[in-house]
């Protein structure tokens, strides 16, 4: 008999762990408390790599380029079934800045990863100050993030799954050490699986359900510009802030991590502070208003390590959550691993880190 399995969550985490199971026959039913890929998915900026890898614990390089390697096949089967361009594009990376490019260069060297000192590309003049410290990442690539919600949405529903919006999880039904439903505002749904992938809603807990550990919502503030064509063609990456140019010539900048619960409100205070930091870096921004300006709430957790595990209280709850600013970047990694460990199969990563029982020992230091 086929399975049923609920995804409480329709991000790019849980819609990629509900196409991993359509793929082997399950019957998968997606609930999302807003509108697909809504919160964080939509508004990051799709950037495939964390920002500086060697400055991460190792789980979390693992786990990303694990990904990395695995995105362009992914893309492009979901893009096949789909019929929607996320516009994946491997654009490249240049990193103004970093504190010990020798010692960034031997760790891109150990882990696989492509870096040189210089950049063949043609640059804004203000780069020029940086030389000394700057890495140029040729293979990191990206996606725009609501072209790859919706490729995935689709690619989804082309396989039989359903996704239900504005359909709030509120509990869920036992029996023994088993979830027989979730139960939502919109009625209940019967689950032989579950998998919480709620996004920076993960550290709240259902009605019979512990939730998951150390989860909160960080807020990232962005700007979207569009100036002439052609200013722009690889990210630009300087203590902390990030450029990143779309093929159709609109260059994203962000991004702020504040800890400010569950509130997205913009200001104006940070608008100008992004703004006048990407113009020192890229010029023709200084005289443009930016077209738009949003917040997004990250699933932030400990040292960005996400929670891919079986929930310790019940044999048929999965996780799939806390993947902080790297949810995009580590999302068929993620799927891969959680649905190996669903269906008892050896990984091809170590589970050890993203273990639930590794989540509790983790600690929110001083820095977000």
């Amino acid at each position: 008999m086929t399975e049923r399995a609920v995804v409480v969550g329709a991000g790019v985490s849980g819609l990629s762990v509900a196409l991993a199971l359509l793929r082997r026959g399950e019957r998968v039913t997606v609930l999302e408390r807003g509108e697909t890929g809504g919160e964080s998915s939509w508004a990051g900026g799709g950037i495939l790599s964390p920002l500086l890898p060697w400055d991460y614990p190792e789980p979390v390089a693992s786990l990303a380029l694990h990904s990395m390697a695995m995105y362009a096949d992914w893309v492009a089967e979901i893009e096949a079934l789909s019929g929607v361009d996320a516009e994946f594009w491997r654009c490249g990376m240049l990193a103004s800045e970093v504190a010990v490019p020798d010692q960034a260069l031997a760790w891109c060297a150990e882990h696989g990863m492509a870096a040189m000192r210089s950049c063949p590309l043609r640059l804004p003049a203000p780069l020029d100050a940086y030389k000394e410290n700057q890495l140029w990442l040729p293979d990191i690539a990206q996606v725009r993030n609501p072209r790859l919600v919706a490729s995935l949405r689709a690619a989804v529903l082309r396989l039989g799954g359903e996704v239900h919006e504005h359909c709030l999880a509120t509990g869920v039904q036992t029996r023994q050490a088993r979830v027989t439903e979730v139960r939502t505002d919109a009625g209940d749904f019967p689950a032989d699986n579950v998998i919480l992938a709620a996004g920076a809603w993960g550290g709240l807990s259902l009605t019979g359900i512990v939730p998951v550990p150390n989860i909160r919502p960080i807020r990232g503030q962005m700007l979207l510009f569009k100036p002439a064509a052609g200013v722009l063609d690889t990210i630009l990456y300087r203590n902390g802030l990030y450029l990143i140019p779309r093929r159709d010539g609109h260059i994203l900048v962000g991004s702020t991590l504040e800890d400010a619960g569950f509130d997205k409100t913009t200001d104006d205070a940070t608008r100008q502070r992004l703004h006048g930091e990407a113009a020192e870096l890229l010029p023709a921004l200084a005289g443009l208003e930016p077209v738009r300006h949003w917040a997004g709430l990250r699933p932030g957790s400990p040292g960005n390590v996400p929670v891919i595990d079986r929930h310790p209280d019940f044999d048929n709850v999965f996780v799939n959550a806390g993947h902080y600013r790297y949810g995009v970047t580590m999302a068929p990694a993620s799927a891969a691993l959680l649905v190996d460990l669903m269906e008892g199969n050896t990984s091809a990563l170590d589970p050890a880190p993203y273990r639930w029982e590794a989540a509790l020992a983790r600690h929110w230091g001083g820095a977000l």
